[in-house]
Protein backbone atom coordinates (compact mmCIF):
# COMPACT_ATOMS: atom_id res chain seq x y z
CA UNK A 1 0.00 0.00 0.00
CA UNK A 2 1.28 3.45 -1.16
CA UNK A 3 2.11 5.40 1.88
CA UNK A 4 0.45 8.95 0.61
CA UNK A 5 -3.12 6.52 1.41
CA UNK A 6 -2.73 7.18 5.13
CA UNK A 7 -4.01 10.63 4.19
CA UNK A 8 -7.81 9.35 3.13
CA UNK A 9 -8.40 5.90 4.72
CA UNK A 10 -11.00 6.15 7.46
CA UNK A 11 -12.64 3.41 9.52
CA UNK A 12 -15.16 1.69 7.47
CA UNK A 13 -16.67 0.06 10.67
CA UNK A 14 -17.59 3.46 12.65
CA UNK A 15 -19.07 5.24 9.50
CA UNK A 16 -20.88 7.54 8.94
CA UNK A 17 -18.54 8.56 11.30
CA UNK A 18 -15.06 9.65 9.56
CA UNK A 19 -12.24 8.13 12.12
CA UNK A 20 -8.79 8.55 10.84
CA UNK A 21 -6.81 5.51 10.66
CA UNK A 22 -3.08 5.52 12.63
CA UNK A 23 -0.75 3.04 10.53
CA UNK A 24 1.98 1.09 12.16
CA UNK A 25 4.84 -0.16 9.23
CA UNK A 26 6.62 -2.94 9.75
CA UNK A 27 8.34 -2.82 6.39
CA UNK A 28 8.41 -0.87 3.79
CA UNK A 29 10.18 -0.56 0.29
CA UNK A 30 10.43 3.59 -0.41
CA UNK A 31 6.80 4.48 -0.74
CA UNK A 32 5.27 1.03 -0.62
CA UNK A 33 4.33 -0.73 2.59
CA UNK A 34 5.09 -4.19 2.67
CA UNK A 35 3.34 -5.29 5.96
CA UNK A 36 1.94 -3.59 9.06
CA UNK A 37 -1.53 -2.64 10.06
CA UNK A 38 -3.76 0.33 10.31
CA UNK A 39 -5.29 1.14 13.76
CA UNK A 40 -8.96 3.29 14.57
CA UNK A 41 -8.84 4.57 18.18
CA UNK A 42 -12.69 4.60 17.78
CA UNK A 43 -13.25 0.84 17.77
CA UNK A 44 -10.14 -0.38 18.61
CA UNK A 45 -9.80 -2.38 15.02
CA UNK A 46 -6.84 -3.52 13.34
CA UNK A 47 -6.72 -3.69 9.64
CA UNK A 48 -3.92 -5.81 8.50
CA UNK A 49 -0.89 -4.63 5.08
CA UNK A 50 0.03 -8.11 4.02
CA UNK A 51 2.54 -8.22 1.16
CA UNK A 52 1.28 -4.98 0.17
CA UNK A 53 -2.26 -5.59 0.34
CA UNK A 54 -4.13 -3.49 2.82
CA UNK A 55 -7.52 -5.12 4.09
CA UNK A 56 -10.26 -2.98 5.07
CA UNK A 57 -13.16 -5.22 5.79
CA UNK A 58 -15.37 -5.50 8.89
CA UNK A 59 -14.10 -9.07 9.99
CA UNK A 60 -10.54 -8.98 8.00
CA UNK A 61 -10.43 -12.28 9.36
CA UNK A 62 -12.89 -14.18 8.01
CA UNK A 63 -12.14 -16.49 5.78
CA UNK A 64 -13.23 -16.29 1.87
CA UNK A 65 -12.45 -19.97 0.90
CA UNK A 66 -16.32 -19.90 -0.55
CA UNK A 67 -16.41 -17.06 -2.19
CA UNK A 68 -16.33 -17.50 -6.01
CA UNK A 69 -13.62 -14.57 -6.71
CA UNK A 70 -10.72 -16.06 -5.02
CA UNK A 71 -10.65 -18.91 -7.08
CA UNK A 72 -8.21 -19.59 -10.11
CA UNK A 73 -10.93 -19.82 -12.63
CA UNK A 74 -12.61 -16.95 -12.24
CA UNK A 75 -9.41 -14.98 -11.66
CA UNK A 76 -8.37 -16.29 -15.41
CA UNK A 77 -11.26 -15.35 -16.44
CA UNK A 78 -11.33 -11.83 -15.16
CA UNK A 79 -7.64 -11.54 -16.29
CA UNK A 80 -8.80 -12.12 -19.50
CA UNK A 81 -12.37 -9.81 -19.99
CA UNK A 82 -9.94 -7.28 -18.63
CA UNK A 83 -6.58 -7.06 -20.53
CA UNK A 84 -7.72 -8.98 -23.82
CA UNK A 85 -7.12 -5.79 -26.09
CA UNK A 86 -4.25 -4.96 -24.23
CA UNK A 87 -2.33 -8.53 -25.64
CA UNK A 88 -4.06 -8.20 -28.63
CA UNK A 89 -6.63 -11.02 -28.61
CA UNK A 90 -9.03 -11.34 -31.23
CA UNK A 91 -11.62 -12.61 -29.35
CA UNK A 92 -11.52 -9.74 -26.59
CA UNK A 93 -14.16 -6.56 -26.69
CA UNK A 94 -13.55 -2.66 -26.49
CA UNK A 95 -15.43 -2.19 -23.56
CA UNK A 96 -13.21 -0.74 -21.18
CA UNK A 97 -11.75 1.58 -24.34
CA UNK A 98 -15.31 2.53 -24.78
CA UNK A 99 -15.82 3.02 -20.91
CA UNK A 100 -12.88 5.18 -20.74
CA UNK A 101 -13.52 7.05 -23.40
CA UNK A 102 -16.01 8.77 -20.94
CA UNK A 103 -13.19 9.75 -18.83
CA UNK A 104 -12.12 13.03 -18.56
CA UNK A 105 -8.54 14.45 -17.61
CA UNK A 106 -7.42 16.41 -14.26
CA UNK A 107 -8.82 14.28 -11.56
CA UNK A 108 -7.00 14.87 -8.50
CA UNK A 109 -8.17 11.52 -7.18
CA UNK A 110 -9.70 8.37 -9.01
CA UNK A 111 -11.93 5.40 -7.43
CA UNK A 112 -12.50 2.55 -9.28
CA UNK A 113 -15.46 0.09 -6.54
CA UNK A 114 -15.18 -3.54 -7.72
CA UNK A 115 -12.05 -2.83 -9.51
CA UNK A 116 -11.79 -6.63 -9.89
CA UNK A 117 -7.99 -7.13 -11.73
CA UNK A 118 -7.41 -3.56 -12.21
CA UNK A 119 -7.77 -2.44 -15.62
CA UNK A 120 -10.22 0.59 -15.53
CA UNK A 121 -7.97 1.90 -12.36
CA UNK A 122 -5.05 1.77 -14.39
CA UNK A 123 -6.88 3.58 -17.39
CA UNK A 124 -8.38 6.08 -14.63
CA UNK A 125 -4.64 6.91 -13.58
CA UNK A 126 -3.74 7.76 -16.96
CA UNK A 127 -6.28 11.13 -16.11
CA UNK A 128 -5.79 11.28 -12.93
CA UNK A 129 -2.93 12.32 -9.93
CA UNK A 130 -4.20 8.93 -8.41
CA UNK A 131 -6.22 6.33 -9.16
CA UNK A 132 -7.89 3.60 -6.22
CA UNK A 133 -9.02 0.55 -7.11
CA UNK A 134 -11.13 -1.34 -4.56
CA UNK A 135 -12.29 -5.00 -4.49
CA UNK A 136 -14.14 -7.65 -1.94
CA UNK A 137 -11.66 -10.03 -3.62
CA UNK A 138 -8.18 -10.26 -2.22
CA UNK A 139 -7.01 -12.65 -4.88
CA UNK A 140 -7.74 -9.74 -7.63
CA UNK A 141 -6.00 -7.11 -5.51
CA UNK A 142 -2.99 -9.20 -5.36
CA UNK A 143 -3.16 -9.98 -9.06
CA UNK A 144 -4.19 -5.86 -9.65
CA UNK A 145 -0.78 -4.79 -7.55
CA UNK A 146 1.22 -7.27 -9.18
CA UNK A 147 0.52 -5.91 -12.71
CA UNK A 148 1.04 -2.52 -11.31
CA UNK A 149 4.67 -3.61 -9.43
CA UNK A 150 5.71 -6.28 -11.67
CA UNK A 151 4.38 -4.06 -15.05
CA UNK A 152 4.26 -7.90 -17.14
CA UNK A 153 2.21 -10.67 -15.85
CA UNK A 154 2.00 -14.09 -17.30
CA UNK A 155 -1.26 -16.24 -16.59
CA UNK A 156 -3.08 -19.52 -17.75
CA UNK A 157 -6.13 -19.46 -20.05
CA UNK A 158 -8.07 -22.59 -19.89
CA UNK A 159 -8.40 -24.05 -23.83
CA UNK A 160 -10.39 -26.80 -23.06
CA UNK A 161 -10.94 -29.22 -20.49
CA UNK A 162 -7.31 -29.53 -18.60
CA UNK A 163 -5.37 -28.18 -21.34
CA UNK A 164 -4.24 -24.17 -20.89
CA UNK A 165 -2.23 -22.01 -22.53
CA UNK A 166 -0.45 -18.77 -21.51
CA UNK A 167 -1.13 -15.71 -21.58
CA UNK A 168 1.05 -12.19 -21.23
CA UNK A 169 -0.22 -8.98 -20.11
CA UNK A 170 2.60 -5.59 -20.63
CA UNK A 171 1.10 -2.65 -19.29
CA UNK A 172 0.97 -0.03 -21.67
CA UNK A 173 3.69 2.94 -20.91
CA UNK A 174 0.73 5.54 -20.29
CA UNK A 175 -0.53 3.38 -17.43
CA UNK A 176 2.03 4.80 -14.69
CA UNK A 177 3.18 2.35 -11.58
CA UNK A 178 3.32 5.81 -9.20
CA UNK A 179 -0.15 6.74 -10.11
CA UNK A 180 -2.35 3.95 -8.91
CA UNK A 181 -3.07 1.43 -6.25
CA UNK A 182 -5.12 -0.79 -4.79
CA UNK A 183 -6.91 -2.03 -1.76
CA UNK A 184 -9.44 -4.49 -0.30
CA UNK A 185 -12.47 -3.43 0.76
CA UNK A 186 -16.23 -3.70 0.70
CA UNK A 187 -18.13 -1.37 -1.86
CA UNK A 188 -21.61 -1.02 0.76
CA UNK A 189 -18.79 0.68 2.84
CA UNK A 190 -15.75 2.62 1.24
CA UNK A 191 -13.26 3.59 3.72
CA UNK A 192 -12.80 6.95 2.87
CA UNK A 193 -13.85 10.36 3.79
CA UNK A 194 -16.82 12.10 2.33
CA UNK A 195 -16.71 14.46 -1.21
CA UNK A 196 -13.16 12.94 -1.56
CA UNK A 197 -12.86 11.85 -5.31
CA UNK A 198 -13.51 13.76 -8.32
CA UNK A 199 -14.14 10.76 -10.68
CA UNK A 200 -15.43 7.34 -9.51
CA UNK A 201 -16.86 4.14 -11.59
CA UNK A 202 -18.94 1.50 -10.46
CA UNK A 203 -18.79 -1.14 -13.98
CA UNK A 204 -20.94 -4.17 -13.73
CA UNK A 205 -21.00 -4.25 -9.72
CA UNK A 206 -24.90 -2.92 -9.23
CA UNK A 207 -26.74 -6.21 -9.83
CA UNK A 208 -23.86 -8.28 -8.09
CA UNK A 209 -24.18 -6.53 -4.39
CA UNK A 210 -26.56 -7.51 -1.74
CA UNK A 211 -27.95 -3.79 -1.51
CA UNK A 212 -27.61 -2.07 -4.88
CA UNK A 213 -28.92 0.98 -2.98
CA UNK A 214 -26.14 1.10 -0.43
CA UNK A 215 -23.71 0.88 -2.85
CA UNK A 216 -25.01 3.98 -4.93
CA UNK A 217 -25.07 5.84 -2.19
CA UNK A 218 -21.81 5.20 -0.77
CA UNK A 219 -20.21 6.29 -4.11
CA UNK A 220 -22.57 9.11 -4.05
CA UNK A 221 -21.20 10.02 -0.54
CA UNK A 222 -17.66 9.78 -1.52
CA UNK A 223 -17.86 11.56 -4.79
CA UNK A 224 -17.15 15.25 -4.58
CA UNK A 225 -20.34 17.51 -4.56
CA UNK A 226 -19.33 19.92 -7.21
CA UNK A 227 -16.56 19.10 -9.73
CA UNK A 228 -17.14 14.97 -10.03
CA UNK A 229 -17.74 13.05 -12.67
CA UNK A 230 -19.29 9.18 -12.43
CA UNK A 231 -18.83 6.25 -15.12
CA UNK A 232 -21.58 3.44 -14.67
CA UNK A 233 -22.10 0.46 -16.19
CA UNK A 234 -24.50 -2.79 -15.62
CA UNK A 235 -26.08 -5.31 -17.62
CA UNK A 236 -28.82 -5.44 -14.62
CA UNK A 237 -28.60 -9.13 -14.34
CA UNK A 238 -30.91 -9.18 -10.91
CA UNK A 239 -30.52 -12.72 -8.66
CA UNK A 240 -31.81 -13.42 -5.48
CA UNK A 241 -28.51 -15.24 -5.35
CA UNK A 242 -26.71 -11.56 -4.84
CA UNK A 243 -29.41 -9.62 -3.55
CA UNK A 244 -33.00 -10.21 -2.02
CA UNK A 245 -35.54 -8.94 -4.61
CA UNK A 246 -36.79 -5.96 -2.07
CA UNK A 247 -33.26 -4.71 -2.42
CA UNK A 248 -33.79 -4.83 -6.62
CA UNK A 249 -33.32 -1.78 -8.08
CA UNK A 250 -35.62 -2.89 -10.98
CA UNK A 251 -37.02 -5.88 -12.79
CA UNK A 252 -39.87 -6.03 -10.80
CA UNK A 253 -43.61 -5.82 -11.26
CA UNK A 254 -45.03 -4.05 -8.03
CA UNK A 255 -43.54 -2.62 -5.05
CA UNK A 256 -41.00 0.50 -4.93
CA UNK A 257 -38.31 0.48 -8.01
CA UNK A 258 -40.75 -1.38 -10.28
CA UNK A 259 -39.27 -1.10 -14.48
CA UNK A 260 -35.96 -0.75 -15.73
CA UNK A 261 -33.17 -0.47 -13.70
CA UNK A 262 -31.01 1.41 -15.49
CA UNK A 263 -34.70 4.30 -16.28
CA UNK A 264 -34.90 3.47 -12.12
CA UNK A 265 -30.41 4.19 -11.65
CA UNK A 266 -30.54 7.49 -14.02
CA UNK A 267 -34.04 8.67 -11.98
CA UNK A 268 -32.40 8.42 -8.74
CA UNK A 269 -28.90 10.25 -9.70
CA UNK A 270 -30.92 13.45 -11.50
CA UNK A 271 -32.40 13.82 -7.71
CA UNK A 272 -35.37 11.78 -7.68
CA UNK A 273 -36.80 11.16 -3.93
CA UNK A 274 -33.76 13.40 -3.47
CA UNK A 275 -31.19 10.97 -2.24
CA UNK A 276 -28.97 12.39 -4.20
CA UNK A 277 -28.40 15.79 -3.23
CA UNK A 278 -26.85 17.65 -5.27
CA UNK A 279 -28.12 15.86 -8.14
CA UNK A 280 -26.26 13.96 -10.99
CA UNK A 281 -26.30 15.61 -14.60
CA UNK A 282 -26.83 12.48 -16.92
CA UNK A 283 -24.33 13.48 -20.12
CA UNK A 284 -23.91 10.42 -22.20
CA UNK A 285 -25.96 6.65 -21.92
CA UNK A 286 -24.99 3.98 -23.89
CA UNK A 287 -24.22 0.60 -24.36
CA UNK A 288 -21.14 -1.72 -24.94
CA UNK A 289 -21.07 -5.93 -25.16
CA UNK A 290 -18.62 -6.77 -22.72
CA UNK A 291 -17.03 -10.40 -22.98
CA UNK A 292 -15.95 -12.96 -20.75
CA UNK A 293 -14.23 -16.08 -21.18
CA UNK A 294 -14.82 -19.53 -19.89
CA UNK A 295 -12.58 -21.57 -22.09
CA UNK A 296 -11.58 -21.12 -26.02
CA UNK A 297 -15.38 -22.13 -27.07
CA UNK A 298 -16.87 -20.62 -24.67
CA UNK A 299 -17.58 -16.83 -23.95
CA UNK A 300 -20.27 -15.02 -22.31
CA UNK A 301 -21.20 -12.23 -24.17
CA UNK A 302 -23.59 -9.10 -21.98
CA UNK A 303 -24.22 -5.91 -23.19
CA UNK A 304 -23.79 -3.51 -20.55
CA UNK A 305 -25.75 -0.42 -20.43
CA UNK A 306 -23.61 2.91 -19.11
CA UNK A 307 -23.41 6.22 -18.17
CA UNK A 308 -21.48 8.90 -17.60
CA UNK A 309 -22.76 11.79 -14.79
CA UNK A 310 -21.67 14.89 -13.66
CA UNK A 311 -21.91 17.53 -11.29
Amino acid sequence: MKKVLRDILICPVCLPLEHSLSCTILEADGEDIISGYLYCRGCSRKYPIEDGVAILLRDPTVSLTNFPYEEDVMISSYLWSQYASVFGDPDSSNAYLAWAEQLKDGAPLALDVGCAVGRFTFEMSAKSDLAVGIDRSVAFIRWARKLMCDRRVIFSVITEGQMTERKEIVLPAHWKSEKVEFIVANALALPFPNSCFSALASLNMLDKVTKPLRHLLEVNRVARHRGARFIFTDPFSWSDKNAPKNEWLGGKTNGEFTGKGFDNVQALLRGKNRIFIPPWSIERCGYVWWKIRNHSNHFELIRSLFLAAAR
